[in-house]
């Protein structure tokens, strides 16, 4: 299987994912729900996101070599309180971004962009929803591919 492509090559690359992006962050002041949550994030913050999202789906390790990894993303997330219909919100702008924005919309890559999001947005709300004091342990950075991510653990 070394001929499939990561679903950053298959997206495109660097440039469609920054212009997904950089296109959703366009619309998040105007957005109800997300314009608060996002109101303080730095000018670069939707280049970071870019960059992290870019690494988990197969591209260039930039976020871990020049932000900190998957730990200081979850530091970013600390104390945030994200409440479940912003997460939802957060998705649904994002996936109607993604179909404006031309980003493949095969049945295989849907699922898979599909489920990450929800995966990582799922864990951003858990994060957020702890101390901007917890300590967070280095971790390994998420690779997400095609397939599905496995069961939960049962002891």
């Amino acid at each position: 299987m070394a001929d499939v492509p990561t679903l950053y090559r298959w997206l495109g690359g660097g440039e469609p994912l920054r212009a997904l992006i950089t296109r959703f962050y366009e619309k998040v002041p105007a957005d109800p729900l997300l314009a608060p949550l996002f109101a303080a994030m730095p000018p670069e913050h939707f280049q970071h996101v870019a960059s992290f999202i870019a690494e988990v789906l197969g591209g260039p390790a930039a976020y871990s070599q020049q932000h900190g990894g998957h730990a200081a993303m979850v530091r970013h997330h600390l104390g945030r309180n994200i409440r479940e219909d912003q997460r939802k919100r957060w998705v649904a702008l994002l996936l109607e971004t993604a179909d404006e924005q031309g980003l493949p919309d095969d049945p295989e890559f849907r699922s898979a962009l599909v489920a990450y999001l929800e995966w990582g947005s799922r864990l951003a709300v858990i994060n957020s929803a702890l101390a901007e004091t917890t300590e967070v342990a280095e971790s390994p950075m998420p690779k997400w591919g095609w397939g599905v991510p496995g069961g939960p653990y049962q002891p």
